[in-house]
């Protein structure tokens, strides 16, 4: 298998997945995707196969549509973690998915762990 970009991203997403499904114990998954262009966050309940609460800077109330630096995802971090208390959820595994833990995504989850999320 070659080591380029793609393969070396979906080795890590299943990597992370597989570690976070021994360790799951009931408790949400904290989903992050990113593109090029804008990113979203869902939290999702793997026992039931339901999507608890989500947000994305696709969404035109947050005023953030195309944006995809720090500063974005900071406040999308912030906006699930109210969102995840308004669904009573307070513990969560935090799932990067392929994604390397800096920059968008690391602001990401310092913007969740400050508004009351713990994992």
């Amino acid at each position: 298998m070659a080591n380029n970009k793609r393969s070396l991203f979906l080795k890590r997403r299943l990597r992370v997945r597989n570690k976070l499904r021994k360790m799951a114990n009931g408790r949400a998954r904290l989903s992050v995707h990113r593109s090029s262009k804008n990113i979203s966050v869902q939290l999702i309940d793997d026992v039931n196969g339901v999507t608890l609460a989500s947000a994305s800077s696709l969404e035109k109330d947050l005023g953030l549509v195309g944006k995809n630096n720090v500063e974005a995802a900071s406040k999308i971090g912030a906006t699930i973690a109210e969102r995840a208390k308004a669904a009573g959820v307070e513990e969560c595994y935090f799932d990067r998915g392929g994604f390397l833990f800096h920059g968008k995504i690391k602001a990401l989850a310092d913007a969740a762990r400050e508004g009351g999320l713990k994992f």
